[in-house]
């Protein structure tokens, strides 16, 4: 039974083996993987070139670089997973190697315009096998010679830096192109260094080794790119003297020799800003040239870049000018940001003493956030703001034309200067400015208790409505100091003295051997006596005339007064031609007090009062009665003769009706009507003067004969002052701030719209659009008062982000105005595309495509600009050029090249037929057969090398 069953057992494992023997045989019908491989990527390859770059473009194609678009596709080869990349141009036309363009490193490198990208989905991304290399690159060789196509191929291979390469590319004939590229990171040799062991290094490529290169000729066509950088800014106004210690470099005084770019930037006065241009880089090119020894090498080492074909520059920008961020916004816009949150936290408290009070319940979170400053700069500031000698200065054409239609203070006043010191006081917290607010008032208190002219505001003039209400508060306090210290010194004498000498200096206007008593009737008009006197009939007319037209006047006075009491004061002159209805006199235009001064909440005040009675126009005469009475007064000093009808067709001649005017149909002016021609004038009131009870009769009446000097002010100085100091001590804090955005706005883009940037029309539009969008933000301040949590607050929060964005703008115009002032030009070139390049990217978060590119655009220098772009390569001083060794040649203004690009190629004529054994040379092509590019400083080498081979 066992032998039995070992039997059974050997038959079944014979079966078995037999049986996988039978499975494993090979079967060469099947593709392997890496044929299945080859197949994957021919069939992807014939898709991409089935679509061509327009439909490509309309999928999944992705920008990498001007007019270069890349596709991708994943692939899987013995467990392993690889992508494959197909860059492409929209455009195939114009040379493959352009200096002036953004191109591809492998373009660059092997002056190819399509290729195929092929490598490992790995965290290196290159291939660090070499069998494995040569095996994907077969690969794809044999796709793209299947789908015959001519696109180079390339693998990256080694470690990441070294950026080394392999590539093949099928002719379509029977040569093919090969690749590499390799990188030395250090250690370069000192031959390698020089253009003279360059070209040896290529020739070495084709020529027979045992020929001594450097006694043969051969011709080699060359083209160099050179690239320099200019030292950065700091660097360059560093002084050399070991004397200057930091903390002299940090007070900033002029102890030593540094200087900052904007320091004549109307800015400077309230911070430093950065040099938005670290710095330049320019290119020279020297265009393609035979060269046919390594002699001439050596010699056109010893160039001068301005001996190159081309220079081409482009501006080092800072990063800063995209980056939003709190930390880095340093300039007005960031501190109109703070403004704004004060004026959100100034609702919060009744009296700006709220903030500083101990006893306000919040003042404790108030203290833990929001520090201020120690009392040596609060005392700063206010010596600053009340320097003796400061005077308001003419400012109108300084400010921007449309800057009136923001409700602030102008640039050069008082709360203008207070705005922007408290925008860089204590970091302009609330708490900051309640203590720098609370010592402005009483500064401005001692100036009108001590009778000091209060500084930076005008003391004459009318209020200009136009401006913020504290603004106008302090024009008119500055006015009644002014008046009021007029009014303490022995006015009254001086008063008598002009009294002694006005009348005979008005008379003599008239006739010069006059008399101060008033002209008889049979005078004329320009003083001289009539040759036939007048008889009683004449005067008789006169007065039946008279008492026609007066209708019973109830104020008549008698014609033959005394002549103590026809003494002419305060007159300015004769009123044109106009007379008297009572007498045969001219009518004298009397001087007259100014109208009293009233701020805009004055007159708001007196509307509603006026609105608020049926009869306004015996209510404003009510309100108007200290200045009507005036004006009558000095009219009666002026006119002894004169009746309310007189004051009347002066004052108002709307309301006398000439009935010359009325039976002509036709209107007389002023200035004829009533002339001594038609004495004594025809007419009447208007209906409301000539009403029963009229009020302006009974102020005529109670109006007594004193000329404008010998009256009482209309306006009180002692009464407005006080009435204007209690409104800046009581303000609240919320109406405090509105207006201090309001203006802090507009005083700093009036500061700004003072920097010279030459004839950049862009800068210009771009601050026209700044005033229109602030009118529009900031008139809501204007009209209604804010709410906590107002759509305003952050409407003004996105008008910081604008400003911000025009005040980068506007300091990368003052630095290339600076610049460039002998080559304009080029600084409107430039700043034509910074604005179209950064301003759409000004405020966007740094994640993203957009945001990562940097700024690349380039500008060609002609060659009368060409000394003016050299200028700025200053020599390097002896602490900036003993760190480095130079060692490449071609030096401008003793600075070397950071960056020398070259590149060699031989070119030799080829058959065109695939098979057939010799063409004639007509039918023959010139191919570039070697190419060899090199990249490097002194520190490093790059070289890539293409070779064209007869397989």
């Amino acid at each position: 039974m066992a032998s039995s069953s070992r039997m059974e057992s050997d038959g079944d494992d014979e079966a078995e083996a037999e049986e996988e023997e039978v499975e494993h045989f090979d079967d060469f019908t099947l593709a392997s993987s890496w044929e299945r491989f080859i197949s994957d990527i021919e069939a992807v390859c014939r898709q991409w070139m089935a679509d061509g770059p327009k439909n490509l473009l309309k999928k999944d194609a992705r920008e990498v670089s001007e007019d270069l678009y890349k596709v991708k596709s994943e692939l899987k080869f013995s467990a392993k997973n690889y992508c494959m990349e197909y860059y492409f141009g929209n455009k195939n036309e114009g040379k493959v190697i352009d200096w002036n363009s953004t191109l591809h490193d492998l373009q660059l490198c092997f002056g190819v315009k399509e290729f195929l990208v092929i490598a490992p989905q790995s965290a290196s991304g290159v291939v660090l096998d070499a069998p494995e290399a040569s095996k994907l690159l077969s690969a794809v060789a044999i796709a793209l010679s299947n789908c015959s196509s001519l696109w180079p191929a390339f693998v990256p291979v080694h470690v990441p830096s070294r950026k080394a390469y392999i590539g093949i590319q099928n002719m379509g004939t029977v040569f093919t192109r090969r690749f590499e590229a390799d990188h030395i990171g250090s250690q370069v040799p000192v031959k390698l260094m020089h253009l003279e062991g360059l070209y040896e290094l290529f020739v070495s490529k084709f020529a027979y080794s045992t020929l001594d290169i450097s006694m043969h000729l051969f011709k080699v066509h060359f083209t160099m790119k050179l690239t320099y950088r200019s030292l950065p800014h700091d660097d360059d106004v560093q002084g050399d003297d070991p004397n200057v210690t930091e903390s002299e470099i940090d007070l900033g005084g002029d102890t030593h020799n540094r200087t900052q770019w904007d320091d004549d930037c109307p800015w400077s006065e309230w911070y430093s800003a950065e040099d938005p241009i670290k710095g330049f880089e320019l290119v020279a090119i020297w265009s393609e040239k035979v060269v046919e020894s390594s002699l001439e090498m050596a010699e056109l080492e010893n160039y001068s870049p301005h001996e190159a074909q081309n220079w081409i520059l482009s501006p080092d920008m800072s990063s800063s000018l995209t980056d939003s961020s709190k930390g880095n916004r340093i300039g007005f816009a960031s501190q109109l940001c703070l403004l704004l949150e004060a004026l959100n936290m100034s609702f919060e408290a009744q009296f700006m003493e709220d903030f500083v009070s101990v006893e306000n319940p919040g003042s404790d979170n108030l203290k833990s956030s929001m520090v201020i400053p120690p009392p040596t700069v609060i005392d700063r500031v206010l010596k600053e703001l009340f320097h003796d000698g400061a005077r308001f200065p003419d400012v109108a054409a300084a400010e921007h034309k449309t800057a009136r239609a923001i409700k602030g203070a102008p640039l050069e006043s008082l709360f203008a200067q207070f705005c922007l010191h408290s925008l860089w006081f204590g970091n302009c917290n609330i708490r900051a400015i309640a203590v720098i607010w609370i010592e402005f008032v009483r500064e401005v208190r001692w100036c009108w208790e001590e009778s000091q002219p209060l500084p930076l505001m005008p003391t004459t003039g009318a209020i200009d409505l136009s401006t913020c209400l504290i603004n106008q508060k302090l024009h008119m306090l500055a006015i009644c100091i002014e008046r009021k210290r007029q009014l303490n010194e022995d006015f009254q004498d001086c008063i008598g003295s002009q009294d002694h000498s006005s009348p005979q200096i008005e008379e003599d206007s008239l006739d010069e051997d006059s008399s101060s008593i008033m002209q008889t009737p049979g005078e004329n008009f320009d003083g001289k006596r009539d040759s036939s006197p007048a008889t009683s009939d004449d005067s008789q007319h006169s007065e039946n005339s008279v008492s026609i037209v007066s209708t019973k006047s109830e104020d008549a006075e008698p014609t033959n007064l005394k002549p103590s009491d026809c003494i002419r004061r305060g007159s300015a002159g004769v009123a044109g031609p106009m007379m008297l209805l009572k007498s045969y006199q001219s009518m004298h235009a009397p001087f007259t007090q100014e109208a009293p001064l009233m701020t805009e909440d004055m007159h708001e005040e007196r509307l509603h009062a006026v609105e608020a009675f049926s009869d306004s126009f015996n209510f404003s005469a009510q309100l108007e009665k200290e200045i009507l009475a005036s004006d009558m007064s000095a009219f009666k000093a002026a006119n002894p003769d004169s009746v309310f009808e007189d004051f009347i067709r002066w004052h108002s001649p709307g309301d006398w009706e000439s009935d010359e005017t009325k039976d002509t149909g036709s209107s007389k002016s002023p200035a004829i009507e009533g002339s001594k021609a038609d004495w004594p004038p025809q007419g009447r009131l208007s209906k409301r003067m000539s009403e029963h009870g009229n009020l302006w009769r009974k102020i005529w009446n109670d109006a007594p004969a004193l000329p404008a000097s010998e009256q009482k002010p209309v306006m009180d100085p002692n009464r407005e002052g006080e009435k204007i100091l209690h409104y800046l001590e009581t303000v609240r804090p919320q109406q405090l701030l509105e207006q201090m955005v309001c203006t802090a706005f507009r005083a700093s883009a009036s500061t700004l719209n003072r920097t010279s940037y030459g004839g950049l029309r862009q800068m210009a539009t771009k601050m026209d659009q700044l005033y229109i969008t602030m009118t529009s933000a900031l008139r809501p301040l204007q009209a209604n008062p804010l709410s906590p949590g107002s759509e305003t607050i952050e409407d003004i929060r996105r008008l910081c982000g604008v400003f911000e964005h025009v005040e980068k703008l506007l300091a990368i115009a003052a630095s290339l105005h600076r610049k460039f002032l002998q080559a304009p030009r080029l600084s409107e070139a430039i700043f034509s595309d910074c604005c179209s390049f950064y301003f759409p990217r000004m405020g966007t978060s740094s994640s993203g495509d957009n945001a990562q590119k940097e700024f690349d655009k380039k500008q060609p220098v002609r060659a009368h600009e060409r000394l003016v772009v050299s200028n700025m390569f200053t020599p390097p001083t002896a602490n900036q050029s003993w760190r480095k060794v130079l060692s490449l040649g071609n030096l401008l203004n003793g600075h070397e090249p950071i960056l020398r690009e070259i590149i060699f190629s031989k070119r030799d004529k080829i058959s065109g037929n695939h098979y057939a054994a010799r063409t004639p040379t007509i039918y023959q092509e010139e191919v570039e057969t070697y190419r060899m590019y090199t990249c490097g400083t002194s520190n490093d080498l790059r070289v890539a090398l293409s070779v064209v081979s007869c397989d």
